[in-house]
């Protein structure tokens, strides 16, 4: 069967081509519209100067002052006379408060009179050789020298276990480690002179408030004298 329509009449044969050709003019007129430059328009301005030609301006009145003229110099006198100075003057002398050598010292003082005095130092000695070695309270009893510096060392580390506080920062931070505290007990049985070195100063500072706490004691003897004593103690800083 054929078809009764003409294929020369079919309206969407170039249906591309229409589609391309108005997308090309609508693309044209978009471009031509944007490169369209526009330009203020600029107006006239009267620049208007008023000049005024009646300019009034008062004048100060000035008044001259006569002033009278200075006296002239005092004129010299026609005969000069000359008068001989016949005062005599008497001069002031001034002595010298410097010694020399003709000077004689009558308060001399003999090199006997004078007393020099000798400054003793307090003499320090380790707590591994002194001979009395210093009695911490509740050593009083005990005879030996042995038996008191073993009881000192006891009751040091009892008196760290017992005053021992981990410092709340170092804690968090997890800072552990050795402090090494060295201390003098002085002739009076006082703590004194606190060395310390550690991995951190928050350890550091917190074994110094332990050692500085500890009781007054009984000074060590040395050669029948109450003398310093050195003593050392590491302290171990160790998170459970």
């Amino acid at each position: 069967m054929k078809p009764k329509k003409n294929p020369n009449a079919d309206i969407g044969r170039n249906s591309s081509l229409y589609f391309m050709i108005g997308l090309t003019s609508v693309l044209f007129v978009t471009w031509q519209s944007l490169e369209v430059k526009t330009y203020e328009k600029e107006s006239d301005f009267a620049n208007v100067i008023e000049v005024v030609d009646d300019l009034k301006e008062d004048v100060p009145i000035t008044e001259t002052v006569l002033t009278a003229p200075p006296p002239p110099p005092p004129a010299a006198p026609d005969v000069i006379e000359i008068v001989e100075d016949v005062e005599d003057i008497e001069e002031t002398i001034i002595e010298s408060t410097e010694s020399s050598q003709e000077v004689f010292v009558d308060d001399a003082v003999s090199i006997d009179d004078v007393e020099v005095g000798e400054m003793e130092e307090e003499e320090v000695v380790p707590f591994a050789i002194i001979e009395n070695v210093p009695v911490f309270p509740g050593c009083e009893n005990l005879s030996s020298e042995e038996e008191r510096k073993a009881c000192f060392n006891r009751m040091v580390q009892e008196h760290v276990k017992k005053h021992f506080k981990y410092p709340p920062t170092a804690l968090e931070m997890g800072i552990t480690g050795k402090v090494y505290v060295q201390f003098v007990i002085d002739s009076k049985g006082r703590v004194r002179d606190i060395k310390k070195r550690g991995p951190d100063r928050l350890l550091e500072d917190e074994a110094v408030r332990i050692i500085a706490a500890l009781p007054t004691v009984k000074p060590g003897v040395q050669r029948g004298k109450p003398v310093k004593v050195n003593y050392g103690i590491p302290i171990n800083f160790v998170m459970q």
